[in-house]
């Protein structure tokens, strides 16, 4: 057993020779005990503790617009900051373990908080079947994954779809993203979701105009309410 291990772990150190892991933050080499994101880019990143703290800026953007209970971004979104890589190569580079890894990040903040605490269900911001075939995956259900885990709560991805393949969102006006989003999804299980607390995700939060649509179609279900975790907003 112990011969076994030894030339696992030999093979492993010769393998990272060639192919050594990569910081998803600032590409350099991970060392041992380091997962994803080296322990200098972790202890840098631009957390917003807004699950600390009520009214803060991603909750006064979505006041009158949509009902909700409590809603918070993990880190500041800056150009060319750590967590802009991240979510770059989460979301273009089909690395669906840094947006796990985040996700599970974040959830061990969001169940420190009471009301984050008491959500029933986790559902992700879907994206339409056929971005999905392509991309092959959904950033929202790979940070989903994470919260899910670390929050031990259930992630639901069948019951809430989007109906319309929308164009991108970069470089549209407020009211043209909301244009953009209106009535495009649809709760296909309401029984699914019907009495429960849900935790609505999303990697980005800019304008609000996708989170404000799919909050409404969500409230439409029997009794229940929305509470809203984005990986990140803009930080002004």
């Amino acid at each position: 057993m112990y011969f076994k291990h030894f030339i696992r772990h030999l093979s492993n150190d010769f393998l990272s020779l060639f192919y050594p892991n990569l910081c998803l933050a600032c590409n350099q080499p991970l060392v041992e005990g380091e997962h994803c994101i080296c322990l200098h880019c972790l202890e840098n990143l631009a957390k917003t503790d807004f699950h600390l703290h009520p009214d803060n800026r991603v909750e006064m953007s979505l006041a009158g617009r949509v009902k909700f209970e409590r809603a918070t971004a993990f880190c500041f979104f800056k150009t060319d900051s750590s967590i802009q890589h991240m979510i770059h190569n989460l979301k273009y580079n089909g690395n669906q373990e840094i947006g796990e890894y985040l996700g599970e990040l974040f959830g061990e903040d969001l169940i420190q908080n009471p009301t984050f605490a008491s959500i029933d269900v986790i559902v992700p911001i879907p994206i339409h079947p056929k971005k999905k075939a392509k991309r092959g995956y959904n950033q929202s259900e790979a940070i989903g994954r994470g919260l899910a885990k670390s929050m031990k709560k259930p992630l639901d991805t069948q019951s809430f779809i989007r109906t319309v393949n929308t164009s991108t969102q970069t470089k549209k006006s407020r009211y043209s993203r909301w244009e953009n989003v209106a009535e495009i999804f649809f709760v296909k299980h309401p029984e699914n979701l019907k009495n429960k607390h849900i935790l609505l995700i999303d990697d980005v939060i800019t304008t609000g105009a996708t989170i404000e649509s799919a909050a409404h179609c969500l409230l439409e279900v029997n009794n229940t309410k929305i509470s809203i975790a984005c990986l990140a907003c803009a930080s002004n």
